[in-house]
This record gives C-alpha cells, sequence and structure tokens, in this order.
C-alpha cells in the first residue's frame, strides 16, 4: 500500500508480474472460492455483490477481477493502495477507510496503465419502474431500458447495457474495449425480471459490443444485442452503441399528419427498395433523389421495404436479425433519420415494411438466445416456420409480444415513420398456416386460429393508434379473415374483435385483375367477373390496391410484360390497367419500375432499369411516356376527391356498366362527399369503339375529358374525346341521360363534369 500522502505516477507503477499467491493462501479481503469459480466461468448472477468496495469490519474491501493485470491500485483524494494479487486476475485489499470512497483503479498491463472507473462501484441503472414494466409485458418504450444507453453516473460518463436473457447462468459485456474478452466485465441479474445490466465507465458512442452468455448446459454463446439501435455492416455482426444527434426539421408534417383520417385522404404509395432504388446511394444522397423524384411523381408516400438489419441482402430485408437498427449498409440511424427528414419536408408520407412473423436462425442473433427457446415458441412445430427455414416468435410470452410491441413504437417514435405494412400477417394468424395435418394442434376451442397471435397484433394496433397520432397501419393479409381493418373493441360475426389494422391489401383484387389482363383480349369476356367480383367485397376492409414488388420477381414478369399482344399492345394495356386502378375504390401502391413500364423484372442486384428514360435511347413513348401518364395519374387523384374522399364508403361508387363483357367494357361513378362525379370507362380490347352510349347522372349537363391513356403524349394512338361532351336525353344502362363516347383500344378515360 501506498502512505496516505505519497506521490504516485503512472512511471511508477509496477510493469513486471508480481508474485502469484496459490488460492489457499489469498488474503481474507479477497473473493471466495466459490465466487472466484463462478466469475471465472461467467457463471455469476451478483458480481457487484463480491466486486468493488465494500465496508466491513475494520474498514473497506476492494476486489476487482482484471484478467491479465499485472497490478491494480486504488486511487481514492490523496490515497493510493496497490491491491494484493490474488492470481487468476482476481486483485483486494482492505483499507482503513470509514466508508466507501468515490474512487478509481489504476491498472497496469503490460506496456501500459489503464486509468479508469471500477464499474461495479455503481448502483443499478434500471429503476423499479422500468423492471415492473418488463416483467408485465407492457413496457411501450422498451428500447430506453433495454440495450446500450450512453449516460452518466455519479458524474461519470459512460455506457449502460441491459439485456432480457431470463435462462442464462451467467452473461458478461465483450467488444473493442476489452479485446472481445468478457471475462473481467460480468453483470448483474436484476432478479426475476430476467434482466441482466451493467455500467461501464468510459464506453461512449461507436463502440461495437455483444453479449456472452453462459447457457444452463454451461456453455457459452457471444450474441448481438437484441435491443441494439445501430450494428456492424454485415456480414459483420456485432452491436454498435449509438447516441443520435439528429435534429428534426420536421415539425410542420408531424403535427398535420393526423388532420385526415388516412381512408379518408388520398393515398398513393410508391414503393422503393432502399438499396437498388439507385445502386450505391447512402440514405443521406437518397435524401438528395428520392423525395425530388417521388414528389414529381405525385406520390403521396414511399413505402420502404424492410430497412431493419438483416445479414443476407437476397432476403430484400424480410429476415430481420436486427429489429431495433436500420440496416448500416447504407448509413447510421441518423443517416436514415435524414432521409425521413427530408421526405416529410417534401410532403411524402413514409411507409416502412415491418416483419414480426418470424426471424432468421443465425447464431449470433434471436435463435435459442440464451439456450433455450426464447423468442421462438418452445414447441418445435409452433417455432418452425414452413415457408421459410425461420422460427416462428411466441407470441403467448409477454415479454416477446412487449419486445415487438415495443418495436412498433419504436420506429413511429424515434424516426418517424407515417406508417407500418406488417408483412406476412396470414402466416401469423393461422396455426396450421402451410403446414399439413398432424404438423399442428388446434387451439382451446378447436380450432385452427392462433389466439396468441391475435391477441399480439390487437395490442401491437391499439399501442400504435393511442402513442402515434397520424401513423397508419396495413396489413399484408391474403385470407378472408373477418375484421382485419375493424376496431379491436368491435366484435365481429367469427366472435373475435377486429384485428385495428388502418388499411389491408387488397390481394383478391390483384390477384383477380393481374389474371384477367393476362388474357388474351378475345378471351377476356370469358372472365369479365374477374374486373367487376372486387365490387362485392370492396366496402368488407378499408383496402389498399397494390402492385408490389412480389408480382414483379421469380418469374411472375414485370407489369408490362405480364400483358399480351404486341410491345404497342402491351404498353397500351399497361396503361389502361393504372388508369383502371387509380380510378378503382381503395388507396393504390405501385413497385419503382412499373412507372415507366420497365420490361425485365426487379433484382435486387441492379434495380430499375433508368437507362430506359434516357432521350438517347429514344424511349419518348415507350417509357418516359408511360412515367408521364403516372404523374398525371397522381395529379388528378390528388386534385379530385372522388377519386379517395368516400374510398370506405359504398354511396361513393356507382356502376354505369358491369356487365359488358362482349365489348370489354367497365364503367363507372366515383362521388365525393357531396356528389361530384367522376366518370372512369376502361376499355380492354385493341379495336377502336365508336359513339359507344353509357347512361350518365341527368343533373350534370356537360362532360370533358379530363385522362384518355391513349393521348399521344403518354405513347398511344391518340384517340380521344376533345369536344365538351353533352348527353342526349336517351336512356341507357337503367338513367334518363346517356352520352357517346369513342373509346380507343385498350384504354381508360377519365371524364368530368364540364
Amino acid at each position: 500500500m501506498t502512505p496516505k500522502g505519497k506521490k504516485h505516477t503512472r512511471t511508477r507503477q509496477k510493469t513486471v508480474p508480481k508474485q502469484k499467491v496459490p488460492a489457499h493462501e489469498r488474503p481474507a479481503a479477497g473473493v471466495t472460492p466459490a465466487d472466484r469459480e463462478r466469475l471465472l466461468h461467467g457463471t455469476h448472477h451478483d458480481p457487484h455483490a463480491v466486486l468493488g468496495a465494500h465496508p466491513v469490519p475494520g474498514g473497506v474491501v476492494f476486489r476487482v477481477f482484471r484478467p491479465y493485470a499485472l497490478s491494480v491500485t486504488v486511487v481514492t483524494g490523496e490515497l493510493r493502495a496497490e491491491l494484493h494479487d490474488d492470481g487468476d486476475g482476481f486483485f483486494s485489499g482492505l483499507l482503513p477507510l470509514a466508508g466507501v470512497p468515490e474512487y478509481r483503479l489504476l491498472v497496469a498491463y503490460e506496456g501500459n496503465v489503464l486509468d479508469t472507473e471500477d464499474p461495479y462501484r455503481f448502483l443499478p441503472t434500471l429503476g423499479e419502474l422500468d423492471l415492473h414494466l418488463i416483467g408485465e409485458g407492457r413496457h411501450e418504450q422498451l428500447w430506453r431500458a433495454l440495450g446500450a444507453h450512453v449516460t452518466t453516473r455519479q458524474g461519470v460518463s459512460g455506457t449502460r447495457f441491459a439485456l432480457w436473457a431470463p435462462n442464462a447462468r451467467g452473461v458478461r459485456i465483450a467488444g473493442g474495449f476489452n479485446f472481445w474478452d468478457g471475462t473481467g466485465f460480468p453483470m448483474r441479474s436484476l432478479g426475476s425480471s430476467g434482466v441482466w445490466e451493467l455500467f461501464v465507465p468510459g464506453i461512449g458512442a461507436g463502440e461495437v459490443y455483444k453479449f456472452e452468455i453462459t447457457r444452463p448446459d454451461g456453455s457459452r454463446t457471444l450474441r448481438a444485442d437484441p435491443l441494439a439501435r445501430r450494428t456492424e455492416v454485415p456480414p459483420a455482426t456485432a452491436s454498435i452503441v449509438d447516441v443520435t444527434e439528429h435534429e428534426w426539421a420536421d415539425a410542420e408534417w408531424m403535427a398535420h399528419r393526423a388532420d385526415t383520417p388516412v381512408h379518408e385522404a388520398p393515398f398513393s404509395v410508391y414503393e422503393v427498395h432502399l438499396a437498388s432504388w439507385r445502386p450505391g446511394l447512402t440514405y443521406r444522397q437518397l435524401a438528395e433523389q428520392l423525395p425530388a423524384y417521388v414528389r414529381e411523381m405525385g406520390f403521396t408516400h414511399v413505402e420502404l421495404m424492410p430497412v431493419a438489419e438483416h445479414p443476407f441482402g437476397g432476403s430484400w430485408g424480410y429476415q430481420v436479425t436486427g429489429f431495433y437498427a436500420p440496416t448500416a449498409r447504407l448509413g447510421t440511424p441518423d443517416d436514415f433519420k435524414y432521409l425521413v427528414d427530408r421526405l416529410h419536408r417534401a410532403g411524402i408520407g413514409v411507409l416502412m415494411d415491418w416483419v414480426p412473423a418470424h426471424f432468421p436462425r443465425d447464431d449470433w442473433a434471436l435463435a435459442e438466445f440464451d439456450g433455450r427457446p426464447l423468442y421462438e415458441h418452445h414447441d418445435p412445430l409452433r417455432a418452425a416456420h414452413p415457408d421459410w427455414g425461420t422460427l416462428e416468435f411466441d407470441f403467448g410470452r409477454k415479454e416477446v409480444r412487449n419486445f415487438l410491441v415495443a418495436n412498433a413504437v419504436y420506429w413511429c417514435e424515434e424516426f418517424h415513420i407515417d406508417g407500418l405494412r406488417v408483412d406476412a400477417v396470414a402466416s401469423m394468424l393461422y396455426l396450421d398456416y402451410s403446414r399439413e395435418p398432424g404438423q399442428w394442434t388446434p387451439n382451446e376451442h378447436g380450432g385452427r386460429e392462433n389466439l396468441d397471435a391475435v391477441a399480439f397484433l390487437q395490442e401491437m394496433n391499439a399501442t400504435v393508434y393511442r402513442r402515434c397520432p397520424g401513423v397508419v397501419t396495413i396489413a399484408e393479409e391474403s385470407t378472408a379473415w373477418d375484421g382485419v381493418t375493424r376496431p379491436t373493441h368491435h366484435t365481429g360475426p367469427s366472435g373475435f374483435g377486429g384485428l385495428g389494422f388502418g388499411l389491408k391489401w387488397n390481394m383478391g383484387w390483384m390477384h383477380d385483375s393481374l389474371q384477367y389482363m393476362g388474357h388474351e383480349p378475345v378471351h377476356r369476356k370469358y372472365h369479365h367477373h374477374e374486373m367487376t367480383f372486387s365490387m362485392v367485397y370492396a366496402y368488407s376492409e378499408n383496402y389498399v390496391l397494390p402492385i408490389s414488388h412480389d408480382e414483379v420477381v421469380h418469374g411472375k414478369r414485370s407489369l408490362v410484360s405480364k400483358m399480351p399482344g404486341d410491345w404497342w399492345q402491351q404498353r397500351a394495356g399497361h396503361r389502361a390497367y393504372l388508369g383502371y386502378m387509380w380510378a378503382h375504390p381503395g388507396k393504390q401502391l405501385l413497385f419503382m419500375g412499373q412507372e415507366f413500364a420497365q420490361g425485365a423484372e426487379w433484382s435486387e442486384a441492379h434495380g430499375p432499369d433508368w437507362w430506359l428514360l434516357d432521350p438517347s435511347y429514344g424511349a419518348e413513348a415507350d417509357h418516359r411516356g408511360v412515367r408521364d401518364l403516372v404523374r398525371d395519374l397522381n395529379a388528378l387523384y390528388r386534385a379530385v376527391p372522388a377519386l379517395w374522399q368516400r374510398d370506405t364508403d359504398p354511396a361513393g361508387f356507382q356502376w354505369i356498366t358491369g356487365d359488358a363483357a362482349d365489348d370489354n367494357v367497365f364503367a363507372f361513378l366515383r362521388l365525393d362527399a357531396d356528389g361530384n362525379p367522376l366518370l372512369a370507362v376502361s376499355h380492354m380490347s385493341p379495336v377502336v369503339r365508336h359513339d359507344y352510349r353509357l347512361g350518365v347522372p341527368e343533373e350534370v349537363p356537360a362532360w370533358h375529358e379530363s385522362l384518355n391513356t391513349d393521348a399521344a403524349r403518354y405513347g398511344g394512338g391518340d384517340i380521344t374525346n376533345p369536344d365538351i361532351i353533352k348527353p342526349e336525353p336517351q336512356g341507357w344502362h337503367g338513367r334518363p341521360a346517356s352520352i357517346r363516347l369513342t373509346l380507343p383500344p385498350l384504354a381508360t378515360l377519365w371524364l368530368r363534369p364540364a
């Protein structure tokens, strides 16, 4: 020990090994054999009770565990006391002090002396309320309690690490700061909560780390942090301590996004895979290009395919390992916030694909996280996802449900996301999804519904809508489940409450309409019902009409390539279909590349074929014309409330003719809240029909053609109705008046009162 007042400098620290003392000769101040064994093997649940400074008869005992250290000196005030080397990296000493002081440690290694705080002198950084909410599965801001957080304790800056691992025998922190050897950094267990915690002084933003978990069988596994808010760039898998410095500039957007309910507002979505929209661009570079393009095209929202961290780029983000971290492939979390901010400032809402249905089996991520099934179901048949080789979450476990519900809130609150499109909802709702008899067990009522998943989705939706005004949740749900967009407190005929989503993808419309368009026009009259059937159930849910990435990959062909005929007919069919889609009740979504009739399937390796829009390619009519049509569709759509104001109200739609199968014609009215109409006419034959008569409301004195997908500027034949069209007093289609139109081949017309 160094006498009080004697100067002690780093240059005088010992730099050679001291004589190791056998365990049976260790001083009384040292660690007991049982504690020593548990600390060495990473199975100690309460290292703070052993290490650090503790008052004992005769003074204060100091115990330090620093593997590979040559010496450890306690510094408090002017007192410097070199601790006894007890072997195996343990150091101890009894100082004649009246109470535990503030102190630092000088830890000498070969060629280096580290001046540091002792992590084991600090009280737990998680409060009783946090632990109570975690135990109840009701911590709606779970990311603020668990994970890595730069903070200050007793005037000391460092990082608090907290992890839920209830089956672990012990947890240690390994990272760049300790050369990936977590032996000297065991965490403490905070009782029955299953949470482990440690405050590590001197660690700040940018530090890489993982958790070294001792499993129930004594083996060890090194795991990324499930609540990490930043990760290394794949294929590296470590978590990174993150501190946000982004200052939001979207206050006006956030203040007004809830002004109009989404189902009564224009909602035209451009779906984007960020990594391939313009390959090679970072989040910040995308922020310079994407908002301008989407705004020019007139879309109200972008929908981002999953941005949460994922190990395999070929999964497009749908196999997530870092649920709380934007993928590092394109930049930092603050970089992603900057992109969202710029989109908001351009007046564009940001939707994000969210994937709570499953997760991959990577042994550094969530699978059997602490040695036993934790995030996945304990029943292997329930845990294994039959289609994707992944694992399904255990929605019946409150902590897992909390992990996911808080994750939904996290993206909305921390990243200002305006909507979550929930992936693969059908696979969550049914116990027998993609399973044969004998591979699943009925629920407690003998049914096939996954009651735990139903409860989770209801809780998630209710929580998001309560906490995040203006946010919309959207279900990708492909079955006839009753009440997907019904409020959670309303019980339907099935006996279940509504799932509580705001919108649902209309997979039936997508399938039927694309099947119809895929037929040769001569055969379409036999499939007329495939285009009209959607109106039978159009108001059963709040629908989005999706032409998503799933429809233009894996041999399904791009949208324009689905159309029959030669290249002119394919483009005409493509344009006519988009005009029909934008007029049909429901919101709409279009995947990137389809807005300019890309002929090739999408590939994440190279993204859209932007070169098709280069004037030197001579694509004015072929591709730029289709792009111009989409821009005009969006502009008219946003300007005409009849196209969106009553999407969920049957009174906002009237058939003019839904049975003109021989003519391949569909004509209907869309009406806004004041009854102002828009007449949409789609003609899906490759012939011109002159003087085609349609019944119209008698109260409209004249009509004009607002949009014609056959216009020359869109690449069409320019067969239009340029003059004002006045109704004739001849009854038709059950109406007292009618008009006569020239219908171009494979085209959609929109007419409005003149």
